[in-house]
């Protein structure tokens, strides 16, 4: 019961005020946050997300496998699926847990949501190399020790986040129907509907699993806790064309009987300076362009050291 709450306590927090933040209008778009939620203010603290990953990361041996427990099994009762105004949601209830993989902790899993960009934009948070893939998927789990969400706030650990980076070929993806089949019945702000669930891993590539990386940040909606732990997966999402279209064209923002209907559209928190954080690969995933594993580094000095006589470190 206390993990349905807390669940429940999570959607809440991440829809919390949603009157008094969006992303495109100037009083309450990203860079407004502040003066309605100070902790999103960039000023406060060096640990916002979302950042771009590029070649300043260093390999994490420890960093293997995360357990997924019950990802792969269908769970019972009845998900939901709602469009809170700022993204689309799936409700999981409980019976899922992550852990491993580094991560301080066993968390719940509690919902899934999705970022994206327009017809002619993509709109995934986090960018690689600069590169902003179509979408963005995470799967949000809150540490199992804690009571309720404002605990899990205040612990810098206190949520673990893995996102999926989406990107588009030809076919259907026969998984990700599961949610795409349901769009329509939530084309609209405050509209939800059930879902039969399903193995939460289908949607997943479940092949790369151990390639990820990992920083600690934020929440990327209001009210942006810095209390994450987030592991961004290597590999990607497939999804179809027209299996982003329904995201990027058929969703809106208002509610059905609004004088002015407004698309969904680019619902993604602009890019923050990483400071002194360390980004770490894991221990299968590729290093970016630029990155050389810490023995790699140190066989390149010790060369140095041999050819130009330099007996230093």
């Amino acid at each position: 019961m206390m993990v349905r709450s807390a669940a429940l306590l999570v959607v809440l927090v991440l829809c919390a005020d949603s009157q008094d933040y969006c992303y495109h209008e100037p009083d309450c778009d990203p860079y407004a946050w502040g003066d309605f939620f100070p902790s999103c203010h960039p000023l406060l603290g060096g640990h916002h997300s979302p950042i771009n990953l590029d070649h300043h990361m260093v390999r994490n041996l420890s960093l293997g496998l995360l357990h997924l427990e019950g990802f792969d099994e269908t769970q019972t009762g009845q998900w939901t699926l709602e469009n809170d105004g700022h993204s689309v949601l799936l409700q999981v209830g409980s019976g899922m847990s992550v852990s491993g993989g580094g991560l301080p902790g066993v968390y719940h899993t509690v919902q899934v949501h999705f970022h994206w960009g327009d017809p002619s934009t993509n709109g995934s948070e986090h960018t690689v190399d600069g590169r902003r893939y179509p979408m963005e998927m995470h799967i949000v789990n809150m540490k199992s020790i804690h009571p309720n969400v404002s605990a899990a706030e205040e612990d810098p650990t206190g949520f673990a986040v893995l996102g999926f980076f989406i990107d588009v070929v030809y076919a259907d993806n026969v998984h990700f129907s599961h949610i795409s089949q349901k769009l329509s019945s939530v084309a609209y702000r405050g509209q939800m509907t059930g879902i039969k669930p399903f193995p939460l891993l289908s949607l997943l590539p479940k092949l790369n699993m151990s390639q990820y990386y990992r920083y600690s940040g934020s929440l990327t909606t209001p009210p942006c806790s810095q209390a994450v732990v987030w592991t961004l997966y290597e590999v990607p999402i497939y999804i179809s064309w027209s299996q982003l279209a329904q995201f990027t064209s058929q969703i809106f923002s208002t509610e059905e009987d609004a004088a002015q209907v407004t698309p969904l559209q680019n619902n993604f928190r602009h890019l923050h300076t990483r400071f002194s954080r360390t980004v770490s690969a894991s221990r299968d995933a590729r290093l970016l362009r630029g990155t050389a594993d810490p023995l790699t580094l140190l066989s390149m000095r010790l060369l140095h050291i041999v050819v130009l006589g330099q007996f230093y470190l």
